[in-house]
């Protein structure tokens, strides 16, 4: 009988120098959607994800759409080896909501590129007018991390998976966060490398520009469930999805009860992450031990993946 699949893209912070080199080397279509995001952009994308530098590639400017190319090749690459095959339930994380509604045809890829240019430049100008940074909260209560939240006058970001919980905010109420995180029984808080206070008040400015942008756009209704981060439940329609999208620029990502409802609602029984480094896999792995995944970054990990898929749909 065939498995129940979800497919999961990858947020910003997976990004890697090389990432669709390869695939574009051996399959026309790779490397054509990264030829349409470098003529609709205007700039090569495609040779700052090939080759760099990763300074370059980090910058929020270029690595969301370049995360957003890639997962869609790695899309392109498994139906053109197994046909259009039949997928239940798409979710990403934050940037990877975007590639998850191009997945199930909610927009277009060149409508996406645009939303996706336009976010990372509108949030990058937000890291750049305001002072902002990140923590990890790792191994402790989430009540005692929302308390924390609130004592420092900091936003609850991510709620990645148990134990592991992401603050966002002025960086000198981080800091004041970070120092509470014994006393509350954390066991780890660690500041992010990050260029500002993504998913957090801060990004107020870049969640209003971005709403005139999603009205303008062409959106459909999803085919197969594309799950929200913000609400961590499916969107159907167009004002909702167009809501969402902008909501979650300064919202939480709710990871945990994301994969929750693809697993227990959707009924998804086998989750492929399309993206660099198994970013997702690791955290699914926490959420719910025992769920399997299959990662595909690149054509070494295609080529294991292939055969099992194909067994998945038989």
């Amino acid at each position: 009988m065939p498995r129940v699949i979800g497919l999961l893209f990858s947020g910003q912070g997976a990004q890697q120098v090389g990432m669709g080199k390869d695939l574009s080397q051996s399959y026309a279509t790779a490397a054509n959607l990264f030829s349409e995001a470098d003529r609709r952009l205007q700039r090569s994308i495609s040779q700052i994800a090939f080759e760099g530098p990763i300074e370059q590639l980090t910058k929020t400017a270029n690595c969301q759409v370049a995360l957003y190319v890639h997962g869609l090749a790695l899309l392109e690459v498994l139906k053109e080896e197994l046909g259009a095959f039949a997928f239940q339930a798409a979710a990403g994380l934050s940037l990877g909501e975007f590639t998850a509604h191009a997945a199930a045809d909610t927009f277009d890829f060149g409508t996406g590129l645009e939303l996706v240019d336009a976010r990372s430049r509108l949030m990058e100008e937000s890291c750049l007018s305001t002072t902002g940074s990140m923590a990890a909260f790792v191994g402790g209560d989430e009540a005692a991390v929302r308390e924390i939240a609130r004592e420092t006058d900091v936003d609850v970001a991510n709620l990645n998976s148990p134990g592991q919980i992401v603050l966002s905010g002025a960086t000198a109420n981080i800091q004041a966060a970070i120092g509470l995180a014994k006393e509350k029984g954390i066991r780890r808080a660690l500041p992010l490398n990050v260029a500002g206070a993504f998913h957090s008040r801060l990004m107020a400015s870049a969640r209003d520009q971005l709403i005139p942008i999603l009205e303008k756009a062409a959106i459909r209704n999803p085919g197969p469930t594309v799950v929200a981060n913000v609400t961590a439940a499916p969107v159907k329609e167009a004002t909702e999805i167009r809501r969402t999208l902008a909501e979650q620029v300064t919202g939480s990502v709710r990871w945990v009860e994301t994969i929750t409802y693809l697993l227990d609602q959707a009924g998804c029984d086998l989750l492929i992450e399309l993206g660099p480094g198994q970013v997702l896999a690791g955290l699914v792995t926490r959420i719910r031990k025992g769920t399997e995944v299959i990662s595909i970054e690149n054509l070494a990990t295609l080529g294991n993946a292939l055969s099992l898929i194909r067994a998945a749909l038989t």
